[in-house]
Order: C-alpha cells, then sequence, then structure tokens
C-alpha cells in the first residue's frame, strides 16, 4: 500500500564510523556528502559506531546521526554494525540507502525485501589487501557478489575498478571520485619549514607500502625531516617501527593518526615531497587533496595512481626502498621540480576533483533511485 505524502525524501548511510568522523576515505565523503545532501532537500541520517562517531566534533545540526550495536574487532566491526544499521534504517523506513563496502552486502538482501532501493559504493578490491586471511578475503568476495546481485546502482571511484566490476560481475557502475577542499587554512607545525621535509599520510598496512618507506626513512632521516602521518589502528609492529624511527632520529615526527583537517591540510600545502605509497583501493581521497594543496608528489606506480594523477606526471616509483629514497631526495633538493609538480598537480585536481563536483554526482544517484515523488511506501 502507498499513501501520499509531502516531505523531504529520506536516505540512510550505511557502513561508515559515523558524522564527523576523520578516520579514513569513506568518512572523508561523508562530511561533504551528508551537509550536501541536507542543502538539496535530503533529509539524511548517518549510521555510526559510538565514540568513533564523535571524533571529529561538531558537525551539521541538520544530519540525523544513529548509534548502533556491533563488535569492535578488525574481523567483525564491519559486518556487525553494517546488520545493525541496516535493521535500524528498515525500521525508521528510509527511502533510499547509501552503503559503503562490499562487505555489507550481505545485508542487502534485507533492504531489497522491504522495497529500500541501494546505492553502493564497493570502495576497492577489498580482496587484494594482505592485511586479510584466507577466510576474511572470503568474505569479501562473497560480498562483492551479493552487491552486484542486490544493488540498484553501483558506485566506483576509479574506473579501473569500474573495468573490474564490469568484467568480473557484468555490472555497469557509477564512476564517483574523491573530492578536495581547495584551501589549507592551517599553519605548520614549529620546527618545520616550507618545502623542506618528506611526508606520508597513511594507514600502516603492507599495500600502503609503510615497510618501504620506512627503511627510506632510515637513509634520509639523518639530513632531512620526515614527517609521519598514521597508524594501524588497532596497534602493531609498524606502529611500533614508527615509534623507534620518532625516538632514534631527531628529525622524524611521527604524529599518529591526524584528527585536524587544518594542521594536516598545512602540512600538505607544505611538504617539500609527499610519497604516495597506495597501491589498491582505486582513487585515494589523500591522494586527491595532496594534489589540491599542490604537494609534490612522489606514488607508487600503479593504475590508480597514475588514472588520478595522469600519466604525464611523471614521479611514479616502484615499491622499493632505495628507488623511494633517490626520488624523494631528488624532489627536496629541487626547488623548480617542486613548483612544476606542485602546479601540475593542483591544476589537474581543479579540473577533476572538486568535492561540488562528487555531492552532486552522488544526490543524481540517489535521487534516480526514489520512487515516484510524494509517495512513501507504509
Amino acid at each position: 500500500m502507498t499513501k501520499t505524502v509531502d516531505r523531504q525524501p529520506r536516505v540512510a548511510i550505511i557502513g561508515t564510523r559515523g558524522y564527523p568522523s576523520f578516520y579514513g576515505g569513506f568518512e572523508t565523503a561523508v562530511r561533504h556528502l551528508a551537509p550536501a545532501l541536507a542543502d538539496a532537500g535530503w533529509e539524511v541520517t548517518v549510521y555510526g559506531r559510538g565514540r568513533v562517531a564523535d571524533e571529529g566534533g561538531e558537525g551539521d545540526p541538520r544530519i540525523i546521526t544513529r548509534t548502533t550495536r556491533g563488535l569492535e574487532t578488525k574481523a567483525f566491526s564491519t559486518l556487525s554494525y553494517g546488520l545493525t544499521a541496516t535493521a535500524d534504517a528498515i525500521r525508521r523506513r528510509t527511502d533510499v540507502a547509501l552503503v559503503m563496502n562490499v562487505a555489507n552486502g550481505y545485508w542487502l538482501p534485507l533492504l531489497k525485501l522491504r522495497g529500500i532501493p541501494v546505492a553502493m559504493n564497493v570502495d576497492g578490491i577489498e580482496w587484494e589487501r594482505a592485511k586479510w586471511g584466507r577466510a576474511a578475503k572470503l568474505v569479501f568476495r562473497l560480498g562483492a557478489r551479493l552487491s552486484a546481485m542486490f544493488a540498484e546502482t553501483l558506485i566506483v571511484d576509479a574506473r579501473a575498478i569500474g573495468d573490474f566490476w564490469k568484467s568480473r560481475y557484468r555490472r555497469d557502475s557509477t564512476f564517483i571520485p574523491y573530492g578536495a577542499i581547495e584551501d589549507s587554512g592551517g599553519v605548520l607545525p614549529a620546527g618545520l619549514g616550507k618545502g623542506k621535509y618528506v611526508l606520508l599520510v597513511a594507514r600502516f598496512v603492507p599495500e600502503n607500502t609503510v615497510h618501504e618507506f620506512f627503511d627510506a626513512v632510515e637513509v634520509l632521516a639523518p639530513n632531512h625531516d620526515v614527517v609521519i602521518v598514521g597508524s594501524e589502528g588497532y596497534g602493531g609492529d609498524l606502529d611500533n617501527r614508527a615509534r623507534d624511527l620518532d625516538e632514534r632520529f631527531a628529525r622524524v615526527h611521527w604524529l599518529g593518526h591526524l584528527a585536524n583537517d587544518e594542521v594536516l591540510h598545512a602540512l600538505w600545502s607544505g611538504a617539500g615531497a609527499y610519497f604516495h605509497g597506495h597501491s589498491v583501493g582505486g582513487t585515494n581521497p589523500a591522494l586527491v587533496q595532496a594534489m589540491m594543496l599542490g604537494s609534490p608528489i612522489v606514488a607508487r606506480d600503479t593504475i590508480y595512481n597514475r588514472e588520478v594523477l595522469g600519466n604525464e606526471h611523471g614521479l611514479f616509483v616502484e615499491a622499493d626502498a632505495a628507488s623511494i629514497t633517490s626520488a624523494l631526495a631528488r624532489v627536496l633538493g629541487d626547488e623548480g621540480l617542486q613548483r612544476q609538480i606542485s602546479a601540475r598537480s593542483e591544476a589537474r585536481a581543479r579540473e577533476h576533483y572538486t568535492w561540488r563536483g562528487v555531492t552532486e554526482s552522488y544526490e543524481k544517484a540517489l535521487r534516480l533511485l526514489l520512487p515516484a515523488r510524494g509517495t512513501q511506501k507504509s
């Protein structure tokens, strides 16, 4: 039965740590997307994970934040929070669901049964990440298959990811990348000189080339400042190594996970060389933000990084410490090269990676999923 109503369309955003949060790429997107959807006339509910969802401080008061229960563990957090958030969204009769991460594909049949259309952001090819064991990779593979079966719209953040889904699952997708803020607005931490330090901003996982970068730091740190932003999230060997580098070298500064955008953007804007070692996952939000802020980028040579930076970027390196060390030292020692990379990257970001364009694309994709205007299922 349907009844005619006159109200805002409702969208539930499921699969992130909450709003506002600074944890990762999905959370970055939602910080920009949720207010933009509210501006466009949506009633927006973002599901989160309790204390973690509040780490970003005050957000837009129009955004409804819902905390559900789940298991706060590396293996089961996404699945458990996704299930409880899905159940709550069904109970609250959302019109459309925007679901992040194919691990939540298991719960799409529940939304389908209630007639709730789904736009699924598939993220990267999660089962290629080295941090997951065999069982976890199987979970992601099956979740991806269910996502292909039950999501009305698949959203990919890189065209190369879209090609994969077309080949593997015979599904078309909507390409919507990440965006970037155009102004840094922050001040560098004391002791750092503009254009004089190496920067890494990454989650500490093997596929982000963190091991190899730390090996390069051993060579660079006696003569250059190195700023490391990131952590493993659950503690581990890479955190321990970052701490060791910070303690052994006066010029190494490990800041851990940084939730202050102004400081982070100032670090990107002021870097002499920024290393981007991400090898899986599609378009990376840290990379497009670094581009927008004119950071001189040295990137690991992958299909995704070439798609974002463009083949003409030139400074792509293999995943070994010697190549990384050589490229970073070269950029640090050449101010003209820094300016050239900076200008080229910033221009590309302004053309292809603005948050306005990203949020407008999401709003269009979600609106296409709405039932006829003025109707609501009951």
